[in-house]
């Protein structure tokens, strides 16, 4: 950053809104990945969408490096500034514009929390079903940037099955709007799925425009306990197989069961070696119906015990063993890092085998849970950073599980997205032309480089790799 930047930006959002000391930006060298951390020049504070272009407009004249962040809650290291530079902080653009009761859509800024725009909607009997599990701190622009998942994805999907426009200040400082309420909508390039998911790197999301749905009237929770994870992998399948699609089917392992009971003395067995959590809703009469279809094939996989809500208060209790599971995990090591690797969900099995067996090899505490419905685990890695071997072998055992979701014919992040932690497994799974693709787009919007360096392994790829990098 060149001597002219702390008094542009003071002029452009106010020096309320400019941090520059050190004890101010030290909270903002850190989001909630571990291991991670890289301390900003400054935090930024805009509130309107000209402002956020004029900074972006100014990065680009000046040279630095501009980081955009909501509540802080990546799981990748996407919002950690490693080169430096400007975090623009969007949580002052926090307000709902509209709910449209007429065309089923909702217009918000990009710093609402996610848990307010759920009671927003649910107030007017419609509902917005992506829930990552920080939905009570993080910000639907992260959602968004993230392409957030959760644990209605199986039924529901992801953040982007439900954003249909977006307001978008590219890196350059221009301006673009994508989709709308129309239901259909053809015309060019699909922008809006291109800045889904993209963390960040490729413009500044400013309002977003998300579909909504009636909410369901009725659910039913249950909890299913299993002798065997082959059974708990097997009904998974089955469930699906037998055209029941449930909101929820979550799955828990043996160390994360003994980690939660320790936890919130739920009365989990402890010798069991895996639990699902599933949950059906929709009509009273079709939620009874799928509810008693899936408590038939989890009793022809031979599960040992099976626990069936009555009340709402019932589907609260029994979910909460699933609820506790990160912190129950976080609690036995002083290092917690949890990992995304997702799989076919035929390869569920194989998977929570090989992560165990990944866990031995390198004497690790290794716990996994999450969405088995879709394949989605969540191996969590409990350790301590202040011990170098152990980090040495916390490396290589990630690296393992990465290659081993990879082999399964997976993906390296189901929702969690790449950001730092993941971006040197990038081509891996991407391929040169796949690389070099991301390359290209990142090349036309962002030509000088200016928004969230370092993430994915774009930057590096272009530098180092391949004919036709401009470092070459």
């Amino acid at each position: 950053m060149g001597p002219k930047w702390p008094a542009e930006l003071a002029r452009i959002v106010g020096k309320d809104h400019l941090l520059t000391t050190k004890e101010d930006l030290i909270c903002y060298g850190f989001d909630a990945t571990p291991l991670i951390g890289g301390l900003p020049q400054a935090v930024v504070m805009p509130e309107s969408t000209e402002e956020v272009a004029a900074i972006l407009r100014l990065a680009n004249q000046e040279g630095f490096k501009v980081v955009p962040r909501g509540a802080g809650t990546n799981l990748s290291g996407g919002s950690v500034a490693i080169q430096g530079g400007l975090v623009m902080q969007l949580t002052r653009l926090d307000r709902i514009l509209e709910i449209d009761t007429e065309n089923l859509t909702a217009l918000v800024e990009p710093g609402v929390v996610t848990g307010n725009l759920h009671t927003a909607v649910e107030a007017k009997g419609l509902f917005y079903p992506p829930d990552p599990g920080s939905t009570a701190v993080s910000t639907l622009g992260g959602n968004v940037a993230e392409n957030a998942g959760g644990l209605r994805g199986l039924k529901y999907g992801v953040t982007r099955d439900y954003v249909i426009g977006l307001e978008v200040v590219l890196p350059t400082g221009e301006v673009i709007t994508t989709g709308g309420k129309t239901v259909k909508n053809v015309t060019g390039y699909d922008l809006t799925r291109l800045m889904v998911g993209s963390e960040g790197t490729l413009g500044v999301i400013t309002r977003i425009l998300v579909r909504l749905i009636p909410r369901p009237p009725s659910r039913k929770t249950m909890l299913v306990y299993y002798r065997c994870l082959g059974d708990a992998a097997e009904t998974v399948s089955s469930i699906i197989s037998h055209r029941v699609i449930p909101t929820t089917l979550e799955f828990l392992d043996n160390v994360t069961i003994r980690c939660v009971e320790q936890y919130i003395h739920a009365g989990l067995p402890l010798e069991m070696e895996a639990v699902l959590l599933i949950e059906v809703d929709g009509s009273p009469s079709i939620v009874e119906e799928d509810a008693a279809k899936v408590v038939r094939i989890c009793r022809d996989h031979r599960a040992a015990e099976i626990q069936v809500s009555r009340t709402p208060e019932d589907s609260f209790r029994l979910a909460a063993s699933r609820r506790a599971a990160l912190p129950a995990l976080a609690r036995m090591r002083p290092t917690t890092v949890l990992e995304d690797a997702t799989v076919p969900r035929s390869q569920v099995a194989p998977m929570v085998r090989r992560i165990q067996q990944i866990a031995r090899k390198h004497d690790l505490l290794i716990g996994t849970f999450g969405h088995a419905g879709d394949g989605n685990l969540h191996p969590t890695v409990l350790c301590d950073e202040r011990d170098r071997a152990q980090l040495e072998r916390l490396e290589k055992a990630v690296r393992e599980i990465f290659e081993a979701a990879l082999e399964l014919g997976g993906t390296l992040s189901g929702e969690h997205g790449i950001g730092l932690s993941k971006a040197l497994y990038m081509p891996l799974e991407m391929k040169n032309a796949g690389m070099k693709a991301m390359v290209a787009i990142k090349r036309a919007l962002d030509p000088n480089n200016v928004l969230n360096p370092g993430k994915m392994y774009i930057d590096e790829y272009d530098r180092h790799q391949g004919p036709g990098s401009r470092h070459q």
